[in-house]
Formats: C-alpha cells, structure tokens, sequence
C-alpha cells in the first residue's frame, strides 16, 4: 500500500489547528481553517492556487471534482467556494481527513465526500460516475502523480473534456501522460512544477511523455 503524507501513531488532538489555509476566491473568500502540521504535508501556496483558478475560469462552476490528494483540502475546498457543484476528496493520513471533514462542517458544506484511503487502491477500482475536474498534488518524489494519471484515464474517472492539474517536484521536467491528454498550461514556481491538461475522449490511450510544449502565462 503506498503510504503518502505518511506520519503514523500521533495523537490527532494534538495536531489539530496548528496552521492555516486560506480561500482565495468565491463565496468563502477569505476564510481561514485549521490544517495540521504533518510531515508531507505541503498546501498548495496561494500564488500557485491563484494561477491555477485564473486558468480555470468559470470551468469550476458545476463541476464534479476529484482531489486524489486531499492534504489540507486547499484546492478542493477553493473549488467547492467557486460552485462546484461536487467534490470527492481522497486523503490517506486519519488525522488530516479528520480535519478535512470537520472544516467541510464549519462551512456548512454538504456537497463534499472525505475518504479516508489509499488513492491508487481507490482508483483501481473505477467509479460510476466521471469526473469534470481532477486535482493530483501527491507528495514530491515517490512516483505517484504517473501512477495516477494512468489509472484516471483506464479506469473510467474522466469525463470528455475533463481538466487535470498536476502539481509536482520542480526537478520532474517529463512526465508520462496518456496519449489523450492535451497539456494546456505550464508553469514553475521555485520547487514546483504544476499543469493543467484536458482529457480528449479516445478509445486507447498509451502514455507519452509531456514535451513541455505548453503555454506559459
């Protein structure tokens, strides 16, 4: 079982509320919720989040979101602050689940599922209903974002014209990517790589390798 965000046997009380996250945007604008303080642990930082809900656009409204990587829940709970209309929010580590759940509480949020699981044994398993926007911010240098691209495209995850950001280690010039996905944006920011593709609906879809051929706003 891949252990990402891994911190294991800690009281959970004790590392409640010792950071913050901010929402950017939306109707939560502003608002500050606790994050824990886990090794691994790694918010999206704002500017980064900032970029990323500029190229998105309107494309969050009414959307259907999987966070493969939930963490602090910043990206997925900045799309639930834009209307998306859904989000599925995986996350291994029982702590930071916890609090994701109850930050959905403080803000009153019904339209968000916490899972408290390993990402590729969930996604291995297909689902009955894709997804419009996906978001794979997994911890840097344990090869994960691959591995999780390839299961979003083969098990049935994606809707047709789906958007996937991928936040990854700075270091990570290629990635390998499904022969459908068309890269959109690119951009880097210190340690950190992050992109955004679309998933074209194709019958096969045999990985390749990004060429970095983005636009870079």
């Amino acid at each position: 079982m891949v252990n990402h965000r891994s911190i294991k046997n800690q009281p959970i009380k004790s590392q409640l509320g010792s950071g913050q996250v901010r929402i950017i945007g939306g109707q939560w604008r502003s608002r500050r919720l606790p994050i824990q303080d886990l090794d691994g642990l790694r918010p999206t930082p704002d500017r980064v989040r900032e970029t990323l809900f500029n190229w998105l656009a309107n494309s969050v409204v009414n959307a259907r979101v999987l966070d493969c990587f939930g963490g602090s829940g910043a990206l997925a709970l900045e799309a639930l602050s834009r209307y998306a209309s859904y989000a599925k929010i995986i996350e291994l580590q029982r702590g930071a689940a916890l609090q994701l759940k109850e930050n959905l509480q403080t803000l009153k949020c019904d339209k968000a599922e916490v899972l408290n699981a390993d990402t590729l044994m969930v996604l291995q398993q297909g689902c009955d209903q894709g997804f419009d926007l996906v978001f794979i911010d997994p911890p840097f240098r344990k090869g994960l974002a691959e591995k999780t691209t390839q299961l979003l495209d083969t098990q049935g995850w994606l809707n047709d014209g789906a958007l996937i950001y991928v936040e990854v280690e700075s270091e990570l010039t290629q990635l390998a990517i499904p022969s459908c996905w068309q890269t959109l944006k690119e951009k880097h920011t210190g340690q950190v790589s992050y992109r955004l593709y679309q998933h074209q609906a194709a019958n096969t879809a045999e990985p390749r390798e990004d060429e970095n051929h983005a636009l870079v706003d």
